[in-house]
């Protein structure tokens, strides 16, 4: 009855902003709100986008639309929205790769994370998953490291891009297992997966919201996660960690970021409603499904997180001397 109370009152609060003072309905855009992904259809970023956009329709009454602009491995649609005016009227759903990776990765980004965005809510941290196309032999970590060790430089492993979450997931899996693999970089994760389930390429650390449906399905074997805990989603995969991998956590992770001017105003009234968002229990169990924890909260506590996010990968990228042509 509690829960139930508190979401009439949370239904109640957002019913009462949508009463808005005329001086904030003119910094609020009044057409529809683009949330931008730096990915095709068919991946995680992709898939929590459209949770989340289609709650806030209804929530504010306004369209708000997912674009998709791939390239660069999310890099291209946080450069054009850097770019877009600080109306509210584009948001981009920003992660690791464009906000974290990037920054280590990219001597030439056209963006500085600190100064051209705004970061908004953090909308999930997810492990990654390292999966297998049914045909692999080897479906333990263990397994995998031993055929890496065989023939060094050729077990293939795929990525959203070279720069992606899952390019750096199989660095840090490299220097860790002191091993060598093929890395094949793809534009999103909707290619990479269709070439995994069709055997063209072994493995991948992809994100857990992309392979979920297909690891549900029996399409791809999932033979790791790579938080230091299972989440609720996935409760039968072992993690890295408890195969032998001490402390190895490697996420990808989403967050809504708008453009450097953004106001004050707009800013925290999306970071309130998207964490009312968050908390409905229909929005919780989809984010259950693909592993995205600790979502909501701050726009403070998202910054942080990134600051944090970008120091350890840029360890990773100068330990691995990882290189991507850009």
């Amino acid at each position: 009855m509690m829960q139930r109370r508190s979401l009439i009152q949370a239904a109640g609060a957002a019913a009462a902003t949508l009463g808005v003072p005329r001086l904030f309905a003119q910094e609020w855009p009044s057409g529809p709100v683009r949330i931008v992904v730096g990915f095709p259809p068919g991946g995680g970023t992709d898939a929590l986008a459209r949770v989340v956009a289609q709650k806030l329709t209804t929530m504010w009454n306004q369209q708000v639309i997912v674009e998709n602009k791939g390239g660069v491995a999310g890099v291209l649609a946080a450069e054009y929205v850097s770019q877009q005016p600080s109306d509210g009227s584009t948001l981009l759903m920003a992660h690791i790769n464009s906000h974290a990776l990037a920054p280590s990765l990219q001597p030439k980004l056209r963006y500085s994370v600190e100064r051209d965005f705004v970061p908004i809510v953090l909308v999930g941290v997810t492990p990654n998953l390292l999966i297998a196309s049914p045909a692999q032999k080897a479906v333990t970590v263990n397994d995998i490291v031993a055929a890496c060790k065989a023939s060094p430089g050729t077990v293939s492993f795929g990525s959203a891009g070279a720069g992606s979450a899952q390019h750096l997931a199989l660095e840090m899996f490299k220097l860790q297992a002191k091993v060598d693999a093929l890395h094949v970089p793809y534009k999103g994760s909707g290619p990479l997966l269709a070439d995994l389930m069709g055997g063209q390429i072994q493995y991948s650390f992809e994100t857990m919201t992309a392979a979920t449906p297909h690891v549900k399905s029996g399409r791809v074997l999932a033979v790791a996660q790579t938080r230091g805990k299972r989440v609720k989603g996935h409760p039968g995969v072992p993690t890295m960690q408890e195969q032998g991998f001490a402390g190895f956590e490697a996420t990808t992770w989403y967050g809504l970021a708008g453009p450097g001017k953004l106001p004050a105003s707009v800013a925290e009234k999306v970071n309130r409603d998207v964490n009312t968002v968050l908390a409905m229990p229909d929005v919780q169990e989809k984010l259950d499904t693909y592993g995205a924890e600790d979502g909501g909260g701050t726009q403070d506590k998202f910054k942080q997180f990134i600051a944090t996010e970008i120091a350890k990968w840029a360890k990773v990228v100068k330990d691995g001397k990882v290189h991507v042509d850009t």
